[in-house]
């Protein structure tokens, strides 16, 4: 596929970038692809559309920061690209099942 190239790219530049816009417009116009295509071509690539793969990664980040920072969960939420405090909380209890204060709190006992 000769959008892979180019998808892989731009999965390692929006890891490292957590904090951008990372909206499927923006995704798709880094890409170089228009919306549909780019869109169709992630999906495939994938498995998952650009949005919930984006949200994983922003977890997944704030995961890795509650375990090893002090840092407030305002800061990780604005590190990890969710904006606000309360976006971050509401995001990781949907996809971990507990708040981001419990899983800190379960690496430090």
């Amino acid at each position: 596929m000769a959008a892979a190239p180019a998808l892989a790219e731009l999965l390692d530049w929006a890891t490292d970038h957590l904090e951008a816009d990372l909206s499927v417009p923006a995704l798709a116009a880094r890409a170089g692809m228009p919306l549909r295509t780019f869109i169709r071509h992630f999906t495939e690539a994938t498995g998952v559309t650009p949005a919930v793969w984006v949200l994983e990664q922003r977890v997944r980040r704030a995961e890795q920061l509650l375990e090893r920072a002090d840092a407030t969960i305002a800061s990780v939420a604005l590190r990890c690209g969710f904006g606000s405090a309360d976006t971050l909380r509401r995001h990781f209890r949907r996809a971990r099942g507990v708040s981001p204060d419990a899983y800190r709190a379960a690496f430090r006992t």
